[in-house]
């Protein structure tokens, strides 16, 4: 079953909020790691300077992670814009008969930024495991 416009409108909106609020993660994690309202502190201790590198390496994978998603969330906001999204790329690039290329709605509820279905997503991990 197609995604009805109420739903699209409804997923827009989510995005958009998660999209928000991930910038602001972003934001406070560079904040606090890289110390931009603390600049003058400096370790002078060698642990301290252990605990900061690890903190940053830290937020650096947070950060990583995060702009991953919205890279995500911002290709599921054109998918809307193409009224393709929901439909799920695996099934649709292997051109799969039989088989619906829709992803089901509990799924895009769970992940809404999700270009496969379950299938095709485990399908694309074992591809790097």
């Amino acid at each position: 079953m197609a995604l009805s416009k109420t739903e699209l409108v409804q997923f827009r909106n989510r995005l958009l909020s998660l999209s928000g609020r991930l910038r602001g993660d972003v934001d406070n994690i560079t904040d606090g790691a890289f110390g931009r309202e603390e600049e003058s502190r400096t370790p002078t201790h060698p642990a301290e300077l252990g605990s900061d590198n690890y903190e940053q390496d830290f937020a650096l994978d947070l950060i990583h992670n995060e702009q991953e998603t919205l890279k995500e969330i911002s290709s599921a906001l054109k998918r809307i814009e193409d009224e393709t999204f929901g439909l799920c790329k695996g099934c649709t690039e292997e051109g799969k008969t039989g088989r619906k290329a829709l992803i089901p709605k509990t799924r895009l509820k769970a992940l809404p930024w999700t270009r496969n279905c379950v299938e095709c997503e485990r399908k694309h991990e074992a591809q790097y495991t």
